[in-house]
């Protein structure tokens, strides 16, 4: 007389058996999704039209008015980036321009493809000039970018004729307008892309940016002034508000556009004092 206990009529092994199934099916579906599909590569898809201030003029848009206050004793520069191609030096030279800075680098992922023909052909035209990284915190760390532009073109030499870099960091134009980095994050890694360009090329950087991303993006961070000359933008006929740490402005870019290929500047004090900056002067 057969007996059946309830719950035991199925042979031991085939829970067994199921259970193996059912991890192999899971293992499939993992395997299925492919290697590295959860970091996208770095978005340079605007890259080419990044300049120092394009963000900021479309963040804060521009201030009326043609007279510049307190512009006695301002030296006239301008700016440049490739988006402007290849640029007439002897005309901006001709048109009062001493000294100008040409975009080099984002991120670690581009180069100016007219950096050659514009910093090149900036001194070649007696213009005091020098080099400027856009940053780019939600790609890579800031020592990292600041080897990348000093790799390619943002160093320094003691000719007389070429400033110390800058680091343009302002309105992230590909998303989150601080690079989804909290004050801190954002300030930890600004210090250490100035850490690095200081320790790599024994010049401090200048930092470009505006009042109002330096008080959203950093808290207001106080703990470059004494160190880091201020590349101010405020397109106005004053230049308002510092952020805090800086007593005043190295420069400021006070128009978009003007006499000058690019964007506008004054530096903040007569031509000795753009010729000292060049030979190493604080």
């Amino acid at each position: 007389m057969s007996r059946t206990v309830a719950g035991h009529d199925e042979p031991r092994w085939r829970p067994r058996l199921a259970a193996a199934g059912a991890l192999a099916a899971l293992a499939s579906v993992v395997v299925a999704v492919p290697a590295g599909a959860a970091e996208a590569a770095p978005d340079y898809s605007l890259a080419g039209t990044n300049f120092a201030g394009t963000q900021i003029a479309a963040h804060e848009g521009v201030v009326p008015g043609s007279a510049r206050a307190d512009t006695t004793d301002q030296t006239l520069g301008h700016d440049v980036s490739g988006h402007q191609g290849p640029v007439d030096w002897g005309a901006a030279a001709a048109g009062g321009a001493k000294f100008t800075y040409v975009k080099a680098t984002e991120g670690t992922g581009f180069v100016n493809p007219q950096y050659g023909q514009q910093y090149d052909g900036a001194h070649a035209a007696g213009l005091i000039r020098g080099a400027y990284h856009f940053g780019r915190p939600d790609v890579s760390g800031g020592a990292e970018q600041a080897e990348y532009f000093i790799a390619h073109g943002g160093g320094w030499r003691s000719d007389g004729k070429t400033l110390p870099g800058a680091l343009d960091i302002e309105y992230n134009p590909y998303g989150d307008v601080c690079y989804g980095k909290n004050p801190a994050d954002m300030t930890a890694w600004i210090t250490d892309f100035t850490r690095t360009y200081l320790a790599k090329v024994k010049r401090s950087a200048l930092i470009y940016t505006s009042t109002a991303w330096w008080k959203q993006c950093t808290g207001n961070a106080s703990g470059f002034g004494n160190t880091n000359p201020l590349w101010l933008a405020r397109y106005g006929p004053e230049v308002g508000e510092l952020p805090a740490g800086w007593d005043k402005q190295s420069i400021w870019q006070f128009a978009r556009g003007g006499g000058l290929p690019g964007d506008q500047n004054y530096y903040n004090g007569p031509f000795g004092r753009v010729v000292a900056l060049a030979g190493g002067a604080a």
